[in-house]
């Protein structure tokens, strides 16, 4: 088998998200299955089907386009703001976008028009965390003018947070939402289908003791393939936190100085690295770098410590020296995961345990 990989655990994943599903079924919740960080991968998107998803979301619509080929039978959402370039294609194969614009709103209803189909939109509300969102005052204006315009369908509202600043949902900002999901229905007279109350980072929100209001839905990705909840980065309770592993090979093994010597200037990356001299040390190198990987976001195994990384290589400190050829395992964060599955020199190895035990890690 090649190095290096990610080897996916379909079953865990699916156990994930099955459970997730669940419990905030319970609540009243749907889930939107976010295939983003996989690269729109079917067989990933497949298993988030399979435990019950009916609903896939990706930032570009150059994955929801290879998730129609694959023939999913799922509603497909393009998560991020279409790109002017892009709307024919977006109204050609995604059911539903999300939107902060006017002007892209309305060359969605042109090419909808065109096309002969109706295009569905969430309109996506600014409740703090300054990435994309409409200011709240300005959700009736918007609102007002997207309902004139043809071939186009207000499907409902949405926010994000704790994405790009790490404004926390919470009751304050998910009630914000809910009593502007209300009187958006009562100033125009509309159903609105979807609120869409944000992503990982609001399970501990949705699924305490907090009554969710008017939020109906919410978009999980990180959760479902890594098991953990993303404000704080616990693993959470009854789901798989290594349902996701990257393999990489070592292709060097050394004793080393830990010191470097000469005169020191900046690295590859502009860098000027500060190393503790610990003496002689069993040093690896590991064919795999920040071209692939975010090497900040890896989990060493026992007995070893990642102790730096340039474009191609990995560089470990070992408790005893390692055969060339070894094969270490690493869990990974997001950022590392996202890393991994977009490059094209990681293989994604899927494999499917006859059955894996009922443990979680």
């Amino acid at each position: 088998m090649s190095a290096p990989r990610l080897e996916i655990d379909l079953d865990k994943i699916e156990h994930n998200a099955r459970t997730l599903i669940d419990r905030l079924a319970a609540r009243g919740i749907s889930v939107t299955g976010i295939t983003k960080s996989t690269l729109g991968s079917a067989e990933i998107a497949s298993a988030l089907l399979r435990a019950g998803m009916t609903s896939l979301g990706d930032s570009r619509i150059d994955n929801i386009e290879k998730l129609r080929r694959a023939h999913l039978d799922a509603a497909m959402t393009l998560i991020r703001s279409p790109m002017l370039s892009q709307v024919d294609r977006v109204v050609a194969h995604a059911d539903i976008s999300f939107n902060t614009e006017l002007d892209i709103i309305s060359r969605l209803s042109n090419a909808s028009v065109e096309a002969r189909r109706v295009h569905g939109i969430v309109l996506m509300v600014e409740l703090g965390d300054l990435r994309e969102g409409i200011l709240p005052a300005d959700m009736e204006a918007v609102m007002r003018k997207t309902l004139r315009m043809p071939g186009i369908i207000i499907k409902g509202i949405g926010t994000n947070l704790a994405c790009r600043s790490g404004v926390s949902p919470d009751d304050r900002n998910m009630s914000e939402l809910s009593a502007l999901a209300d009187l958006l229905e009562s100033t125009f007279d509309i159903h609105l289908d979807i609120i869409s109350g944000g992503n990982s980072a609001n399970l501990d929100w949705a699924l305490g003791n907090t009554q969710p209001g008017r939020i109906n839905n919410l978009r999980l990705g990180e959760s479902l393939l890594l098991g953990c909840e993303t404000l704080h980065r616990r693993p959470i309770d009854g789901l798989h936190t290594d349902a996701i592993t990257l393999v990489a090979e070592v292709i060097e093994s050394k004793v080393k100085p830990s010191q470097p010597w000469g005169t020191i200037a900046q690295n590859a990356f502009g860098e000027l690295p500060v190393v503790n001299d610990c003496g002689d040390i069993a040093q690896a190198i590991l064919a795999i770098g920040r071209q692939d990987i975010d090497s900040h976001g890896l989990s060493a195994p026992p007995g070893i410590e990642i102790i730096d990384s340039s474009s191609d290589h990995l560089i470990v400190r070992c408790d005893s020296l390692l055969a060339v050829g070894t094969e270490l395992s690493f869990q990974m964060n997001y950022s590392a995961l996202t890393r991994a599955m977009t490059s094209p020199f990681v293989e994604k190895k899927t494999i499917t345990q006859p059955k894996y035990q009922n443990e979680t890690r």
